[in-house]
């Protein structure tokens, strides 16, 4: 088990999944050092052979508002670096290659929604709302939002919530397969770890591999992603058909066994 500081990201590894508490009383805004401390806590699931998966939430009735705009009125500025990583510390961490699952545990609001977008999956409360109303303020939904909202949605549901800010609720994002599932709050964290431990009982190779292959191919076509899995630069998908993972999968299977895999 581990603990790490600052207190607004709090996180707790246990059984390989590694749990990442956004704790910043009232909103779980996010500003350039916050997003600094997301990125330290997702850098350590990369960085830890032992960590195979992490699970994102809020404490609160926050996921997270998002950016924190009292920090325009304390000098930092909407177009602010907010460091490796991007908003939040994943929106723009394209070379993760372990999974992240948002627990969305309340209101998603403006970068709180594309932090959510940026994970792999996502596990909501029926208390959860998501929202971008970023045009209402003047601005854009420029960490993601604008970018991943289209290609998760039919592109009328996206633009109209990119357009007019209004919120859908999980039982509306999980009907345009948005969101995984929903759950009650109370059972949040439970369905959460759950899900978690669905992957932590996979071959790290074989879903590193997934993330690379997806990453790498989407937006292309199935013809040319077809030639991008065969020859394209996909180093961790290689080395999974090398692996002995790879051998130690069919060979357990025969022999009515749990694998025992070792991430080679």
């Amino acid at each position: 088990m581990s603990d790490a500081t600052p207190a607004a990201v709090r996180t707790h590894a246990e059984g390989g999944v590694l749990t990442i508490t956004l704790d910043r009383p009232k909103a779980n805004a996010i500003n350039v050092a916050t997003s600094h401390a997301l990125y330290a806590a997702f850098a350590q699931l990369q960085d830890d052979p032992a960590l195979r998966v992490a699970i994102l939430t809020g404490t609160g009735r926050f996921f997270s508002a998002g950016w924190d705009l009292t920090g325009a009125t304390e000098g930092e500025a909407i177009d602010a670096d907010h460091g490796p990583g991007g908003f939040g510390g994943l929106t723009e961490f394209f070379s993760l290659d372990k999974p992240v699952i948002a627990a969305v545990n309340g209101l998603a609001m403006g970068g709180g929604f594309e932090l959510a977008l940026a994970a792999d999956l996502m596990v909501a409360s029926e208390a959860a709302e998501f929202a971008l109303p970023e045009v209402k303020l003047g601005m854009v939904a420029d960490s993601g939002g604008l970018l991943r909202l289209p290609q998760r949605l039919p592109r009328a549901v996206a633009m109209e919530l990119l357009l007019t800010g209004r919120r859908m609720g999980a039982s509306e994002a999980k009907s345009w397969g948005l969101v995984n599932q929903v759950v009650a709050p109370v059972d949040l964290m439970a369905a959460a770890q759950a899900l978690a431990q669905h992957i932590v009982q996979c071959a790290p190779l074989a879903v590193a591999a997934v993330k690379e292959i997806v990453r790498a191919t989407e937006g292309q076509t199935l013809e040319v992603a077809y030639q991008t899995l065969r020859h394209g630069d996909l180093p961790t998908y290689r080395a999974m058909l090398r692996s002995q993972d790879a051998a130690e999968g069919p060979l357990a299977f025969s022999e009515k066994r749990p694998p025992r895999w070792t991430g080679c």
